[in-house]
């Protein structure tokens, strides 16, 4: 079982310049959203980042946010949050799907997300993948966003030059 498994995880990023995070987070069940929330907060914090929270009616429109975000204001990265607890109809299949492929594409194309949208079968799940002092699902899509940042950073630095590479 995977929860009985150890696992490594990257020591968090050190940054130069200040960071700026935006927390979008659909609340839909908010006690979850809440410890998702604060273990985001906490892991931005404890990497000196300021985060803004914004919230949305639900998964589907988490990635919509982020896009505007990323067209209509300053933000350094983004963090996904919500939790889809499967019901008895196919509408969880869409949400899950759909929510991820649309911040797949939002970061292919660029943009530094760490997605913490919990997709589980039941709410015993939820609670043990949300709680901040359990497995931080929220702090790991914090830290997952901040090391897209630092390689954003990092390669923005290095510059390929233009034409031919010796």
């Amino acid at each position: 079982m995977a929860a009985n498994e150890t696992r490594y995880t990257l020591p968090l990023p050190e940054f130069r310049a200040p960071v700026k995070l935006l927390i979008v987070v659909a609340p839909y069940y908010k006690d979850i959203t809440d410890q998702l929330v604060a273990g985001a907060q906490a892991v931005a914090a404890a990497c000196g980042a300021t985060a803004e929270i914004i919230e949305v009616p639900g998964a589907l429109e988490v990635p919509t946010a982020i896009a505007l975000a990323e067209r209509m204001a300053k933000f350094d990265g983004y963090v996904a949050l919500g939790c889809v607890i499967r019901g008895e109809t196919t509408h969880y299949d869409t949400v899950c799907n759909d929510s991820s492929r649309a911040i797949t594409m939002l970061g292919l194309q660029g943009a530094a997300i760490g997605n913490g949208i919990l997709t589980v079968e039941n709410r015993k799940q939820a609670e043990v993948r949300a709680e901040a002092l359990g497995q931080n699902k929220g702090g790991g899509a914090a830290a997952a966003a901040l090391h897209l940042i630092a390689l954003s950073r990092k390669w923005a630095t290095d510059t390929k030059g233009i034409g031919f590479r010796p």
